[in-house]
């Protein structure tokens, strides 16, 4: 057995995540209290009690993280490890916790830092949709052709392209409003089953979250990547890192350039992994896993009962 495990980026939120998991198990605990020690924020409220915060791309991506290394440590502390690790988008941070390459402070540093940055960089004017049901090639060269055809007429800041390869029949675009709603309508004319605005604070994963990626660089100077201990992949290439001085580039690069997550469990899948455990709120990686194939072995661990029901197992 070959055993990864994987960690979901925003939008899986939800209040009272990683709550059971606080009141039970005194290192996930010691986590929300950690992450409040390193931001100055009370994580642990932003997650388990109602605001209107959580939602917020700069409080999501802390609370998130926050809720899958405490969901980590609970599985640590039962002797449960893996093989190999990756996550999607700011999932990231947490395979790079469990790969060894950052420490638990220095990344709940960075992704308040990042959030921050990711929420400033393109505050109005940007957009996201998924586009379900229609070819990934197809969907790339269209947003190219969108992007070239805008810009020709004028349209000088003209920006679409493609955000996430989270599966099959399910790619997400990315870029400037007007790039982005043009696109999915030449998208449906394609072929596209529909197509999905997302709700969504900024234009991420593309060229116009250069600046974020460029502050986020700054912001990691100042961390040291620890010895990779265990795999991981990164999102910029679908690719294994065993350097550690290039980890702070993939991250700075990952913030404006597309997620391969499709071609990451593919790449996984083909070096021999066959359990696939997803470690936080949600089931999205779970779902996208179904389309990719079938044959693995996946759970999740969102809730104390799935915990208690993957140790046991």
């Amino acid at each position: 057995m070959k055993r990864v495990f994987m960690f979901p980026g925003q939008g899986s939120q939800y209040v009272g995540m990683g709550k059971e998991f606080y009141d039970n198990r005194a290192e996930s605990k010691a986590v929300y209290e950690l992450a409040a020690d390193v931001t100055g924020l009370d994580v642990a409220a932003l997650c388990f009690e109602e605001n209107d915060k959580l939602n917020i791309t700069e409080y999501t991506q802390i609370c998130m993280l926050t809720t899958e290394a405490a969901i980590y440590a609970a599985l640590k502390e039962e002797g449960i490890h893996c093989d190999v690790t990756a996550g999607l988008s700011l999932g990231e941070y947490g395979a790079l916790i469990a790969s060894g390459a950052m420490s638990m402070k220095d990344a709940f540093a960075v992704v308040r830092k990042r959030g921050i940055y990711m929420q400033e960089a393109y505050p109005t004017g940007g957009a996201m949709s998924a586009i379900l049901g229609l070819d990934a090639d197809v969907i790339a060269r269209t947003c190219e052709k969108t992007q070239s055809e805008l810009r020709g007429a004028g349209n000088a800041a003209a920006v679409v392209s493609v955000a996430n390869y989270n599966c099959p029949g399910q790619i997400v675009i990315t870029g400037t409003a007007d790039a982005v709603s043009v696109a999915g309508d030449a998208l449906k004319e394609a072929g596209a089953k529909r197509v999905v605005p997302l709700k969504v604070s900024g234009p991420f994963h593309s060229q116009l979250l250069c600046g974020a990626g460029e502050k986020l660089g700054e912001a990691l100077k100042d961390v040291t990547i620890g010895e990779i201990t265990t795999p991981y992949l990164a999102n910029v290439n679908a690719d294994y890192v065993t350097d550690p001085t290039k980890v702070k580039d993939l991250l700075v690069r990952q913030v404006s350039s597309s997620v391969h997550w499709q071609q990451t469990i593919e790449r996984l899948i083909a070096d021999g992994a066959d359990e696939f455990v997803e470690i936080g709120p949600g089931r999205s990686l779970s779902g996208f896993m179904r389309k990719i194939n079938r044959d693995v072995t996946t759970c999740n661990i969102d809730k104390m009962e799935d915990f208690v029901n993957y140790v046991n197992r």
